[in-house]
């Protein structure tokens, strides 16, 4: 499951990248539940 969110976080990073931003996987429980961190002009 990690993999696959990893994969769909790198289709939109350049994206939140070219707009100052980025973002981080920060966890990925057992129930699904994902976890990101918004860095840079995403944060707010």
């Amino acid at each position: 499951m990690r993999e696959k969110v990893e994969a769909a976080l790198n289709k939109v990073r350049p994206l939140l990248q070219r707009d100052g931003g980025d973002v981080e996987l920060v966890d990925v429980d057992d129930n699904g539940v994902v976890k990101v961190r918004l860095k840079g002009a995403c944060s707010g």
